[in-house]
């Protein structure tokens, strides 16, 4: 028996390494060596003997590929090195100011590029520990993202094992996406269902992914190209080529069509290329992604923002086409503003079909004369979201019809107003449904009170319910009361009361900033947290008082008067505090730190310092930080390559601080 045991055991491995194998024969490769019989029948062995011995059954045998139970919801992976976007270029004068920039930094002449076409899908990480797939992401806001582990296990070309000589634990990131063939194959089952078409292979890429359900995952013929390497634990690669190299010989999909340049020249004429032959790929591509190919001069380059210094994307030109404009709709947005976008007779642009298209604002369709029932022209610039350009006047009729913005909100029926000098027209109900839900979801994101569980789709769940009329009553929720939604499991109502209740720590100027006022981001809510101390401070200031602050011009100040005048958002921030937000901050009174009162504006690059360090030190001092020069401006600190804000403080005779004089300056008053 024993004996009999062994041997199943020594033919399933055996079955394992075969199917294995010709996964990578058919899926990487692209060169299958056995029929697709002969592949169906190792298939069916080997499921067959893991039926009779469940105890040889393993997470990472190709049996597995068919997708697990489904599940509640997805978990959350923090990313131990933070998944960047790329910045845009869109011709080769950018690109060229791109590499010289590059080249400035790194004070060299010559700096070899790894140019890797850039796949339309949507980007994941898989982290390997010991030989095994052990976690599968996505990017999600850079920082952290939803676990898909069992979802990517359904991927073919994701290998579930690597060989003995990879790293302990590694990071293998790229894209997952759907070939064109096998985007017709998914939309023409939708069809023959009755169930709506993905519009774009990308679309139906992120939906296959992130369904809850790996079954149907296990269904959809996605695809996966990786292109970065991430190692945590082993020796990793000096360069962007040797990493991917590296990646195609441990097993992963890597694109064929990756070239390494050190000419310039070459480089332009490799995208410019692509450009045409792009329609000659099985898949989409929306540009070409750019790399400095020495990792050491990645590391020196660093980031800015969310984007890397030494990657950028050369986008394609936009892609145009014209068709009738059928009508003109309004979408309601968060802080009430009145969003008019383009009802257009269905048209093919760049392999997707367009039905809608964004029209901006009221003045700018009376700027460009748009009327309803114009033949117009759009694109899709940058392969984005497609916009009109303009009519086709020499196709005007005569009967068409000018759009004029509605006198009430078509979603409250609130009246409408246009502040002076905006071009946006906004709703006035403070209880308007179509804002709520974006309100929510900014309410709840990571730079605002961070509450986990809560995504579009359960704020969505939470309006539609009634359970939630205003962000105030998230902290009103109850465990009895949310199990009467449907398909929201105990664990996962768990979870988001713990992140709820967790959220009240969050600093008062997180809880400033996720109030969605408009013109206040994170930075210009740190100011006024900073300058007033706590909530009703700022709820009782006149406008002079918030004008007065620096880096607090008359528009925030006006913004902010007007969102505390309201009756009905000041019932809402009472609601907040009833329920125990952080609304004051704690450390000593703004006014009695050294550099309260003061405003800096940083220009070019510092040695010592990041530029997010620089600013965190002086708003720990009680100085604040601004992005232009202004005669509100009390130092500019110039660094190296020092920009326009340098001319502009000598013209307005502004002091200047070198980087010596500035970190002088923190570390005098740091002392006091």
């Amino acid at each position: 028996m024993q004996q009999d045991l062994m041997s199943v055991k020594v033919r399933v491995e055996e079955l394992r390494q075969a199917i294995n194998y010709h996964n990578y024969r058919y899926h990487v490769l692209d060169s299958p060596e056995i029929s697709d019989g002969e592949y169906d029948n190792l298939m069916r062995e080997l499921l067959a003997l893991e039926a009779q011995h469940p105890e040889l059954a393993s997470p990472d045998s190709p049996t597995q590929r068919v997708g697990a139970r489904p599940l509640d919801s997805f978990g959350v992976v923090l990313h131990a090195v933070p998944m960047l976007s790329l910045g845009n270029v869109f011709s080769a004068e950018a690109l060229l100011a791109w590499l010289k920039r590059i080249k400035s930094l790194v004070g060299r002449e010559e700096v070899a590029l790894i140019a890797e076409p850039k796949i339309d899908g949507l980007a994941v990480s898989l982290t390997y520990a010991e030989g095994r797939f052990v976690t599968g992401a996505t990017r999600g806001d850079g920082f952290q993202g939803e676990d898909i582990t069992q979802n990517l296990r359904t991927v073919r070309a994701v290998p579930l094992t690597v060989p003995s000589w990879a790293p302990r634990r590694f990071e293998a990131r790229g894209e997952v996406f759907l070939s064109k063939a096998g985007f017709a194959k998914v939309n023409e089952e939708r069809l023959a269902q009755g169930q709506p078409l993905f519009a774009n292979p990308r679309n139906a890429a992120a939906g296959s992914v992130r369904q809850l359900d790996p079954r149907i995952t296990a269904r959809r013929p996605l695809d996966v190209f990786l292109y970065h390497l991430v190692v945590h634990d082993g020796e990793a690669p000096a360069s962007q080529r040797e990493a991917l190299e590296m990646l195609a010989k441990m097993g992963f999909k890597v694109n064929p069509e990756n070239a390494r340049f050190e000419d310039v020249e070459a480089l332009l004429k490799h995208c410019r290329e692509w450009e045409t032959r792009r329609e000659s790929l099985d898949y989409e591509i929306d540009g070409i992604v750019i790399k400095v190919d020495d990792v050491t001069l990645q590391h020196e380059l660093g980031e800015v923002g969310r984007e890397p210094r030494w990657a950028v994307a050369f986008k394609f030109p936009p892609t145009q086409a014209t068709t009738r404009l059928l009508d003109i709709g309004i979408n309601v947005g968060r802080t009430g503003s009145l969003n008019p976008y383009a009802i257009l007779e269905p048209v093919r642009l760049a392999g997707v079909t367009i039905k809608l298209a964004s029209l901006h604002n009221e003045q700018d369709i009376q700027r460009k004369d748009i009327r309803i029932g114009d033949t117009v022209l759009i694109q899709r610039a940058g392969e984005v979201i497609p916009q009109v350009v303009g009519p086709v006047l020499s196709k005007r009729t005569g009967g068409e019809r000018i759009f004029r913005l509605p006198d009430h909100c078509p979603v409250c029926g609130a009246p409408v107003v246009r502040p002076q000098g905006e071009a946006m027209a906004r709703c006035t109900g403070v209880s308007c449904p179509a804002q709520l839900c974006e309100l929510l979801k900014h309410f709840v994101s990571r730079p605002a009170m961070d509450i986990k569980g809560i995504g579009e789709a359960m704020c969505v769940t939470l309006q539609e319910a009634g359970l939630v009329h205003d962000v105030g009553d998230l902290y009103t929720l109850k465990a009895e009361t949310l199990a009467t939604l449907d398909n929201v499991g105990e664990k996962t109502i768990q979870n988001m009361l713990e992140s709820i209740d967790e959220s009240k720590q969050r600093p008062f100027p997180r809880v400033l900033f996720a109030l969605g006022i408009r013109y206040v981001g994170e930075q210009t809510a740190a100011v006024l947290a900073q300058a007033f101390g706590n909530m009703d401070r700022l709820r009782d200031a006149s406008e002079e008082e918030l004008i007065t602050v620096p880096g607090i011009g008359p528009k925030v100040a006006a913004s902010v008067h007007s969102f505390f005048a309201s009756e009905g958002n000041r019932q809402v921030v009472e609601k907040l505090r009833a329920a125990g937000l952080q609304f004051s901050n704690h450390n000593e009174e703004t006014s009695a730190l050294p550099l309260a009162g003061l405003e800096f504006v940083l220009t070019g690059r510092l040695q010592a310092l990041t530029r997010p360090q620089a600013e965190a030190r002086i708003r720990s001092l009680g100085g604040t930080t601004g992005d232009n020069v202004t005669r509100k401006t009390s130092y500019v600190v110039v660094g190296t390559d020092p920009g326009s804000k340098l001319r502009k403080a000598q013209a307005l005779g502004i002091k200047q601080l070198t980087e010596e004089e500035f970190l002088s300056l923190l570390d005098g008053t740091e002392g006091h």
